[in-house]
């Protein structure tokens, strides 16, 4: 294509200066015959034949452009299972052809400037270690388990909660459940059932790494019991509930004290300034609710009733405690205190100041520990004040 504008124009040049070639023997006037030769202007011709060319070459170019558009782009379609229909699914993330064109519709989305990286499920135990400011609460949430399956699988708590210290190294299960060290003669089944969990959960659980086609455990493995639970040691059983005498109160059957009657409380009401929790709540291996009491913060009667127990020392880890029977059924704990300004068998009314917070006892940092026993039962007390 090049060579043939070369040669179109070279022909259009040669064919202007035939034209205005001068005649043979007139010289220029005034001219020297020596004199050099004045450079030619370009005349119309020659500018005429450069903008033809310019056209022609443009006039190409555009509709070689305008041939290669014009052409349907071509769609080889990949082939993609059918449903029981016959009718082609579209699948997730599959282009989707237009129906007046042969490109593709894409599904749109929000520029961002970092990737959101999906959280990807743990199949194995982590370990976590405990720092200052730690609670069995706060820990449990973070990686969306249960404070029970904690305890499962960290004996050296002696499931209590309140056994965190700072440097602890805990050992933080995938899901909720429980390991558990396969012995001879154990089979699904049985493991199942004492553990309260579903036979599939175990073999499917991706964690234990078990042959789906022959499911079977080497005894002396350790194995994780998706959904598993056991019978956690009841602390508050240690601590006994001081009822007003055997006749007098419903502090339950091993109740025992003195006192005699007392005022009876109608209502239960909150026993501290703050109404936030600050580490642990209720729950099978917490019989209590931890509430938030900066040391020496005020503590107050929930109710009225006669004090039972106010006793400092360790108490089965419950420090300096307090004990008040409501003679309704009720009996109140409150634990960990840093002192005491009542004495056993005195009557006190709702919102009556009782003593003040601490960190006494099997404590990790400064709370209010406060349970409410009903029949010699514990119970939700944030069911009941609030």
């Amino acid at each position: 294509m090049k060579k043939i504008f070369e040669t179109f124009r070279s022909f259009l040049t040669s064919l202007g200066e035939k034209i205005k070639r001068k005649p043979k023997g007139v010289a220029a006037v005034n001219e020297p015959p020596t004199a050099p030769r004045a450079k030619r202007k370009m005349d119309r011709f020659t500018i005429i034949s450069w903008v033809v060319t310019v056209f022609v070459v443009v006039a190409l170019l555009g509709s070689t452009i305008l041939y290669k558009n014009s052409r349907p782009t071509k769609f080889v379609p990949v082939p993609q299972p059918t449903s029981a229909a016959g009718v082609d699914p579209v699948l997730p993330g599959d282009p989707v052809a237009g129906a007046n064109s042969g490109g593709f519709l894409f599904i749109p989305r929000k520029l961002q400037l970092k990737t959101n990286i999906p959280e990807r499920p743990r199949y194995q135990s982590t370990i976590y270690r405990v720092s200052r400011g730690d609670a069995m609460l706060l820990i449990a949430d973070d990686f969306k388990v249960k404070t029970e399956s904690i305890l499962f699988a960290n004996l050296q708590m002696e499931d209590n909660p309140h056994s965190l210290k700072p440097g602890m190294e805990l050992k933080i299960p995938p899901v909720d459940g429980l390991y558990y060290e396969w012995k001879d003669g154990d089979t699904f089944e049985s493991v199942a059932e004492k553990f309260d969990a579903k036979l599939d959960d175990i073999i499917a659980f991706p964690g234990n790494n078990i042959d789906l086609t022959d499911p079977k455990i080497s005894p002396g493995a350790t194995v994780m019991i998706p959904g598993g639970s056991r019978e956690l040691r009841n602390w508050a059983a240690d601590l006994q509930t001081m009822g007003r005498g055997a006749n007098t109160g419903t502090g339950g059957a091993s109740a025992g004290n003195a006192c005699g009657g007392g005022p009876v409380a109608s209502s239960l009401g909150w026993p501290a300034d703050d109404h936030t929790l600050s580490g642990n709540p209720y729950s099978p291996s917490h019989l209590g609710i931890d509430i938030s009491a900066p040391e020496g913060s005020n503590v107050y009667a929930a109710g009225s009733g006669v004090v039972t127990m106010a006793t400092g020392g360790w108490n089965y880890g419950y420090g300096n405690v307090i004990q008040i029977d409501h003679g309704n059924g009720d009996v109140t704990v409150y634990a960990h205190l840093s002192s005491i300004i009542v004495s056993v068998c005195q009557a006190v009314g709702q919102g009556a100041l009782i003593g003040a917070s601490g960190n006494t006892g099997n404590s990790f940092g400064v709370h209010l520990h406060f349970e409410i026993r009903r029949g010699g039962s514990n119970i939700n007390p944030y069911n009941i004040v609030q």
